[in-house]
């Protein structure tokens, strides 16, 4: 990282809040939306880098829309994006949990559960146990690791 980014970044450490407000108007343009200094700095510090190096490409850009799209129920956008952990639309994933088996149909755009539609796997596993898990894990898709070359 350059010596220069670097320094900037440091010295946000010094600041005070105002001194960091004052920061914000400059490299953002628009008055601080609060008075929170973790926020300020995290902000600031991600805009000093993105000024330096570059912001994220328009495909990275694009699929954080789309993922954004999903997690607030909106869809502004034609494409929603796949999961490539799901298993195929149709595939059945069986858990047992207490005792009682549970079976999860998987889906074009979602997942069914005893005629309950659920968006992720993750609410599907809430459903069933009443406390939050990743959905992955709780039906055993986790990503397999690469191997090491």
């Amino acid at each position: 990282m350059d010596q220069t980014v670097l320094a900037r970044l440091a010295a946000l450490k010094a600041m005070s809040v105002r001194d960091l407000k004052a920061e914000w108007e400059k490299l953002i343009g628009t008055a601080a939306p609060n008075n929170s200094r973790t926020f300020l700095e995290i902000r600031i510090a991600y805009r000093i880098q993105e000024l330096t190096y570059g912001g994220p490409d328009r495909q990275t850009r694009r699929m954080l829309d789309l993922l954004a799209d999903e997690v607030e129920g909106v869809a502004r956008r034609k494409n929603q994006i796949a999961d490539p952990r799901n298993p195929v639309v149709g595939t059945r994933l069986i858990r047992e949990w207490d005792g009682v088996e549970h079976t999860v149909i998987v889906l074009k755009d979602g997942f069914d559960l005893q005629g309950q539609k659920y968006k992720s796997l993750s609410a599907v596993a809430r459903a069933i146990t009443g406390t939050r898990w990743n959905g992955y894990r709780f039906f055993g898709l986790r990503e397999r690791k690469r191997e090491q070359a």
